[in-house]
This record gives structure tokens, C-alpha cells and sequence, in this order.
């Protein structure tokens, strides 16, 4: 590395900005000591459901150093995917979240993480990392949080000032050390909408309760949906977005300029009857480079003979 941390930490900043992230916050790596008893408790307490991997490698979830030899720093990165009004998403239909509408979002910003990530090289001299998005134990909106990119919310999202929570997450660990960025107050209030608003009761401040998530049952959960849930998922059948949906902070949500996420036509125009009625060749037609092919067309038609079974 030739340039000193102050130099380095600009630069670092201005090539995300140069590749498309809306926001870019520095961390020094080291053990999440705040972070390690909510998570030992969150686990302890089952939220993880049938997640079973989040019970793994629970020293490297809290330090990056365990996970990536020689990391010194942690940069944190974000992408708004939120969608134009002028796309009314499966309108009379199903629902599903509004990140799943265009191409999968891990092969999109990969994509350009490793375009940034090649001009880092190129700037700032020869260093060694790992780059994740979503795709390794690191507890993302942890270091986004503590890099001041903005706070947590009371439904456990990351919540950017005046700009709201309709963002991925996505981070290099790297070798060299930053300038770190220091975090931002909690702007929640005593607002509790989310919380409200929840369908299945998953949300209490600051902890959601992820056995209990519409986004849990409709996409995370492999197995048939327990005899004894009866809550109504409210038409949803991947993912669920309620709790961003009511969050006053994102009415300051300004639509993305990416796109690879813009919605297909022929997704936008299905009604219900046609995802009732969609066969494993459609189904893996239109979903082939999106994320919800990850649930596979038997998880959509169990989600859907759920919330039929919900309605009057």
C-alpha cells in the first residue's frame, strides 16, 4: 500500500460512489463486543428457526479478523434497489418484496464490487481481502451501523438518514487500515409502526424474531409451514416488505437508477390466478436470474396455499 489511511479512506469513497453505491463507511476491524450477547441471545431464544447456519462460526460472525487473515479494516457498502412509482409491482396480485423483482442482487453487486475493487488496486497499490454480499458470516448491518452509514431501526433494518432502509449491504475486509467513520444517533423516536404492523407479532425493538417472519416462512423455510401458524401473511408469497412499508423514513426513498433491477414485464403482469397456475418451465423462465428462484416453485405454491387458506 503506498497511500496513508486519510488518502486511502477518500479514495476508497469517491470509487464507490464511481461504481454505484449510494454510501460508503470505514470501520477498524475487531471484535463486535456489543453485538455478541443479542446474538448469543437471539440464538439461545430460537430466532433463528431452521436457519441453522446462523449458528454457525459464531466467533467469525463477531470478528472479521477470524474470518479473513490479516484484516484490518472493514468497509461497508450500499445499493438502493428501491423500485419507480411508475411500477405498479404485481398490482391485484401476490406479493413479493421489491429487491426480487430484477436480476438476483448478489450477482449484480459482486459485479461491481469487483470492478471497484480492481480500481482500488489500481489507486491505492497492491493489497489482499475478501468481498462479501450477503454471502459469508459477517453481521452486515452491524458494521454499516458502525460506520455511521446510518442506525439501526426498531425492525432490526438499517435505516439511512433521509434516504430510508431499501438498500443491500455489502462489505470488503481488507488488509490495509482507514480513517475509521464513527456512528450516527438512533432517529426512531418513540415511533413504533413497524412493530404495529407486523402481521405474525415477529417484531419487538430492535429484535425480530426471525421463526416468526413472513420473509422466514416464505423464503427461509424448506420444510412444510408448521400445522400451527395461522397468522395471515396479508398475500405475501416471497419475502415481505411491511415493516419497511410503513417506516416513515422511507418516504424519503428515491427510486434506483440500476438497471439490471428493473422489473420484467411479463413478472409485473402476472395476476393470481397465473401463479397458481405457473409450471416448473415458466416458473424457471422468468425467475432464472432472480432471487426467487431460491425457493424454487414448490416453496411459491406452499406459500400461496397458505394465504388462500388465510383468506374469508
Amino acid at each position: 500500500m503506498k497511500s496513508n489511511p486519510l488518502e486511502s479512506s477518500r479514495k476508497i469513497k469517491e470509487i464507490a460512489l464511481r461504481h454505484g453505491f449510494q454510501f460508503c463507511g470505514l470501520s477498524a476491524a475487531g471484535y463486535l463486543e456489543e453485538e455478541a450477547p443479542r446474538l448469543e441471545a437471539w440464538l439461545n431464544q430460537g430466532m433463528q428457526g431452521q436457519m441453522a447456519y446462523m449458528e454457525n462460526h459464531f466467533d467469525k460472525r463477531l470478528d472479521p479478523r477470524k474470518l479473513v487473515d490479516g484484516c484490518q479494516s472493514v468497509i461497508s457498502l450500499v445499493y438502493n434497489y428501491f423500485p419507480s412509482p411508475n411500477h405498479s409491482l404485481l398490482k391485484d396480485s401476490f406479493k413479493v418484496s421489491k429487491y426480487a423483482f430484477g436480476v438476483d442482487y448478489h450477482l449484480v453487486i459482486k459485479e461491481k464490487m469487483k470492478a471497484m475493487w480492481d480500481e482500488m488496486q489500481m489507486e491505492l497499490g497492491e493489497f489482499q481481502g475478501r468481498m462479501f454480499v450477503d454471502s459469508a458470516p459477517v453481521l452486515e448491518k452491524a458494521w454499516a451501523m458502525k460506520s455511521g452509514i446510518g442506525w439501526m431501526g426498531k425492525n432490526a433494518n438499517l435505516i439511512i438518514p433521509k434516504q430510508g432502509s431499501f438498500y443491500f449491504l455489502a462489505e470488503m475486509l481488507v488488509d490495509f487500515p482507514v480513517i475509521a467513520d464513527g456512528p450516527i444517533k438512533d432517529f426512531c423516536g418513540t415511533c413504533t409502526r413497524c412493530i404495529e404492523a407486523c402481521p405474525t407479532d415477529a417484531i419487538t425493538p430492535y429484535v425480530v424474531d426471525g421463526s416468526k417472519c413472513i420473509s422466514y416462512f416464505t423464503i427461509e423455510l424448506k420444510k412444510g409451514l408448521p400445522i400451527e401458524i395461522q397468522a395471515d401473511f396479508k398475500d405475501w408469497i416471497f419475502g415481505c416488505d411491511i415493516c419497511q412499508d410503513v417506516c416513515p423514513w422511507n418516504r424519503h426513498s428515491k427510486p434506483h437508477q440500476e438497471p439490471q433491477f428493473e422489473p420484467k414485464e411479463e413478472i409485473l403482469g402476472l395476476t393470481k390466478l397465473d401463479w397458481e397456475e405457473l409450471s416448473e418451465q415458466a416458473f424457471n423462465e422468468l425467475f432464472h436470474y432472480s432471487a426467487i428462484k431460491r425457493t424454487q416453485l414448490a416453496g411459491i405454491r406452499r406459500s400461496i396455499a397458505h394465504v388462500k387458506k388465510m383468506e374469508p
